[in-house]
């Protein structure tokens, strides 16, 4: 009976501890013309493109501000019209922190905005990440993200599993992107006195 209970219990916790990687298999990481792009679309009702202008620099603004500040990262704006806004960000991107131990990444991507009425398109792209550098940010090794997370080099044959090294930097970016996505969108929301209640109401998804 206690060995019945414990292979129970070794079968719940191995189940518990499997991930499901669904969300980032085939077609998670878009590619346009060769290149790594994510998009999303999106409208705000009764916006003025200048309104909608002026929300993304804002928003850009933060990114770029809170950008690392580091020889190389290139963090700014690089271009603000009235339909169309461009920067370079780059931000930490941690896999895995314990006392002594910090897996990171530096994550290093284009952003940029185009506005056609209050219709608006985002993307990202060129994406790079400086891994494995040591105390002095030296010594570290650039990937590319169309070398390193693309369906043809994040996925096996099958396109079933995520390889391990490549997986993490795969998962790590989607989630990562829809977050930035999110919160542009969530720009142009007046925030709920009770947060997780928050419902997005300013902005149309595609």
């Amino acid at each position: 009976m206690k060995k019945i209970l414990f292979c129970l219990a070794m079968m719940v916790a191995t189940s518990a501890a499997a991930v499901d990687d669904s969300k980032y298999l085939a077609g998670a990481v878009p590619e346009k013309d060769g290149i790594v792009t994510f998009t999303k679309s999106f409208s705000v009702p009764g916006k003025t493109a200048q309104q909608i202008s002026e929300t993304l620099q804002t928003y850009f603004n933060r990114l770029v501000e809170n950008s690392i500040t580091a020889p190389g990262n290139y963090a700014r704006i690089m271009g603000a019209e009235q339909d169309s806004i461009v920067a370079r960000a780059c931000e930490w991107m941690v896999f895995k922190k314990k006392p002594l131990y910090l897996d990171r990444t530096r994550f290093r991507y284009q952003i940029k905005a185009v506005v056609n009425g209050n219709r608006v398109t985002l993307s990202l792209s060129n994406i790079t990440y400086y891994y494995g550098e040591d105390n002095e940010g030296e010594n570290g090794v650039i990937f590319k993200a169309e070398e390193w997370i693309s369906d043809s080099e994040a996925l096996n044959k099958a396109q079933t599993k995520l390889y391990p090294k490549s997986g993490k930097f795969r998962r790590k970016t989607v989630d990562r992107v829809d977050e930035i996505f999110d919160d542009a969108m969530d720009a142009f929301d007046v925030p709920e006195a009770v947060p997780a209640m928050k419902i997005r109401k300013a902005v149309i998804e595609d």
